[in-house]
């Protein structure tokens, strides 16, 4: 088993249970494991104890994240949403599909594919000659197949193969810890202009910092367009990348991700733990 699986579970028993605060023993029985050993692998997964990862998950905490992030916002925001974006060590380039291309539905697009392991679990990956057009985290209800089918929805004239020799140097690029800073990332993606635009809007948020989708409105110049904003985020094509797991409610609440909640936080968490490495030590 993956180290992610034990993790998730831990996630997963500390959510449900994070009002009764649980102590280490029944948090490592949930996941399988004895206390030393969760407590060894957790902090070699996230950077972070379990006791801190629940001291964060708290909806005091998100609002404070929230009021800390919103100087860095308003800074990232107002560089406007256009050029290569940063995340981590990587630059990030988004390219949209033309109109054109849109209506030709792929064809001539050679679509390669995979299933590899990630930091956050399986992943499938799907990559063009222009970029990565698609990442996703699986599960048992949501397995690659499904993935593929979806992915042949969008781009039903492409010709899709398996290739996980090459989608493994892609994946093994993205979660590098340090890559060249001169190398963007390419991202090839199909979507309206507002979709688009809200996909820009969030390769802004750096990472350790949160937003909200309002704030995410006003940043394409919706302001009143939140729930579209929202639809637009749940449709991210790129999970990770695209960072839609930094966006959270307005009242702290960190809300639901298209990948499972338990992998929100466990991205979340890790990112903070990354901005304040001190909290290790907690």
């Amino acid at each position: 088993m993956q180290d992610y699986d034990r993790i998730e579970r831990a996630i997963r028993y500390l959510l449900d249970h994070r009002l009764e605060q649980p102590g280490l023993e029944d948090v490592a029985a949930a996941a399988g494991l004895s206390p030393h050993h969760l407590q060894r692998v957790f902090k070699r997964w996230a950077g972070v104890s379990p006791k801190r990862f629940l001291q964060v998950l708290t909806v005091e905490h998100a609002k404070r994240l929230l009021q800390e992030s919103r100087s860095v916002m308003d800074a990232a925001f107002e560089t406007g949403l256009s050029g290569p974006a940063r995340l981590h060590d990587h630059f990030v380039a988004l390219e949209a599909v033309t109109p054109g291309e849109f209506k030709r539905g792929g064809a001539g697009l050679a679509i390669r594919h995979g299933v590899h392991s990630s930091p956050f679990g399986d992943a499938f990956v799907a990559v063009t000659d222009r970029g990565i057009c698609a990442l996703a985290f699986l599960s048992e209800a949501d397995d690659a197949s499904r993935r593929l089918e979806e992915l042949r929805r969008r781009w039903p004239e492409a010709a899709f193969a398996p290739k996980p020799t090459e989608t493994a140097r892609w994946i093994r690029r993205v979660f590098a810890d340090t890559v060249p800073a001169d190398e963007p990332i390419p991202l090839l993606v199909q979507g309206t202009n507002f979709q688009v635009q809200v996909w820009q809007a969030l390769l802004r948020i750096p990472p350790g910092a949160v937003t909200t989708y309002g704030r995410v409105a006003q940043a394409v110049g919706r302001p009143k367009a939140v729930r579209a904003v929202g639809t637009a985020v749940g449709g991210n094509p790129v999970a990770y990348l695209i960072p839609c797991h930094r966006v959270i409610r307005s009242l702290g609440v960190v809300g639901t991700y298209r990948w499972g909640r338990e992998r929100k936080h466990a991205l979340l968490a890790r990112e903070m733990a990354a901005r304040t490495p001190e909290a290790a030590a907690v």
